[in-house]
């Protein structure tokens, strides 16, 4: 059973993520030729205070 996990930045609707997990279910169902039904998508938002970018929290960053 594949799982994939993706780390994104906080902010984006709803309707992006879903649209996301189903792209990634489709890929890696088509990659691995793994029914849809065995593949797990996590997807964990972090909050801009949590993430740097070249050492810089992507709050101040205004991403």
């Amino acid at each position: 059973m594949p799982l994939v996990n993706i780390q994104i930045i906080e902010g984006r609707s709803q309707e992006k993520i879903d649209r996301l997990m189903e792209n990634v279910t489709e890929t890696v169902s088509q990659s691995l030729e793994a029914p849809k039904e065995n593949v797990r998508v996590v997807v964990t938002e972090v909050p801009k205070t949590h993430w740097a970018i070249g050492g810089v929290s992507a709050k101040n960053l205004g991403r």
